[in-house]
């Protein structure tokens, strides 16, 4: 029992009680339910398993193949996908070696990729220079206009330029909705793959209220652990003729062997994304989103692009006279957590101009418009430095102690 070791047993209470007191607002994090933390803290854990089901370099994983069988046709499900035209890989750790392992399977190092620019809302991984994607592949980079929207025109112009080998359709702070269709278009026109990565509107996808990549896309990539409400991992979505390929990137190319622990929790949230609850509960994320934005402009508060269609926001708090950093750390004193982040064409990763807002968390514990226009007041209040701290974190606490989902998990 954790209990007689006091000291992990301390910190572990600690986080149960800093999860119980603060409301959450990063977009990339949710709660997952009882059923996937009592799968990803089963037994499974034990067991290495290098390989792949009826492949595998160890004995004794005859339950292991079981599980990850049961994860990928859960998979194929929960978007409606031809096992005919599609397979899986629900094998990766995160999203980061899941994008290398697609890059490396489709394309030799020193090829060239194509990504949204970081502070124009895309990641690291989609050729950062700081990241191994960037250091590998020879990496361009697309921006958004004037507006913080993507310029499918302006894409086409570098693609059409650069000829990259992969483009990269997917982002990690942008409020809008994307045209797969438009990137296919693109991608054919100077014969790359198109890799969406929809790590942050997976959930969406599967609940349909974002378009899907699946009917023009190559190789789609997703976490497991944003809008899916999954444990901590990936899972790579493939044409049939690529997943050889993309198997044999993921292990043994950079992987050894998968958490068994996790897949049995990647096929219980899989499952859990079926349902039609789920669906309802990611109608009200995007609600949430569409209040909490439209508040924050009541307010005073400037969006990127000007709002939100799915369960993010981007907000410029400079006309507060703050930068991010400072925003975020005024808003953590109070109980409210908010990340740093760059707007279009910020320079300073540290300071940059703004705070990404998300809607996942609140919603997975109940919270519904009511409780999106209080959070907007709370935020206005900590920004602008008209309250003091305690007054506010008071009205944090009383707000998030109404919605008990959390004191329900087994912390």
């Amino acid at each position: 029992m954790l209990k007689k070791d006091k000291k992990a047993f301390d910190l572990y209470k600690k986080e149960a009680k800093r999860q119980k007191e603060t409301i959450d607002l990063i977009a990339s994090e949710n709660v997952m339910s009882p059923s996937v933390l009592e799968a990803l803290s089963s037994n499974l854990a034990n067991k290495y398993s290098e390989g792949y089901p009826g492949k595998r370099y160890y004995p004794g994983n005859e339950v292991v193949d079981e599980v990850e069988k049961l994860a990928q046709a859960r998979a194929l499900r929960m978007f409606d996908l031809d096992e005919k035209k599609w397979g899986v890989n629900v094998q990766p750790y995160s999203g980061s070696p899941a994008n290398l392992a697609i890059y490396l399977a489709l394309i030799n190092p020193g090829e060239k990729i194509m990504g949204l620019e970081l502070a124009s809302g895309g990641h690291l991984t989609h050729g950062h220079k700081v990241s191994a994607t960037g250091i590998l592949f020879k990496a361009v980079q697309y921006g958004v206009d004037k507006d913080g929207r993507l310029d499918y025109k302006e894409i086409e112009a570098l693609a059409k330029k650069e000829k990259p080998k992969i483009i990269v359709s997917g982002t990690t702070a942008y409020a809008r909705e994307i045209d797969f269709k438009k990137f296919s278009e693109i991608a054919k026109k100077v014969g790359a793959y198109q890799v969406a990565d929809i790590s942050h509107i997976a959930g969406l996808v599967a609940a349909g209220l974002h378009k899907s990549p699946f009917p023009y896309a190559d190789v789609v990539m997703s976490t497991t652990h944003k809008t899916l409400r999954g444990p901590r991992g990936a899972v790579i979505f493939g044409k049939v003729e690529l997943m050889d390929k993309i198997n044999k990137a993921v292990f043994p190319g950079i992987q050894g062997g998968p958490h068994g622990n996790v897949m049995l929790a990647k096929a219980v949230a899989f499952q859990e994304a079926a349902q039609k609850s789920f669906v309802s509960y990611q109608k009200q994320v995007v609600k949430n989103a569409k209040q909490l934005s439209l508040s924050l402009i009541d307010l005073g508060f400037n969006l990127v692009t000007g709002g939100t269609d799915n369960h993010l926001m981007l907000v410029d708090v400079t006309n507060f006279n703050i930068d991010g950093a400072l925003a975020e750390n005024r808003l953590s004193r109070v109980g409210i957590l908010a990340n740093r982040n760059a707007v279009p064409g910020d320079d300073k990763p540290f300071k940059p101009s703004g705070i990404r807002m998300g809607t996942p968390t609140v919603t997975s514990l109940g919270m519904k418009e009511k409780e999106m226009k209080e959070i907007a007041e709370i935020i206005a209040l900590a920004l602008a430095n008209r309250e003091r701290v305690d007054i506010l974190k008071k009205r944090v606490l009383n707000l998030i102690k109404k919605f008990t989902l959390l004191n329900n998990f087994k912390f």
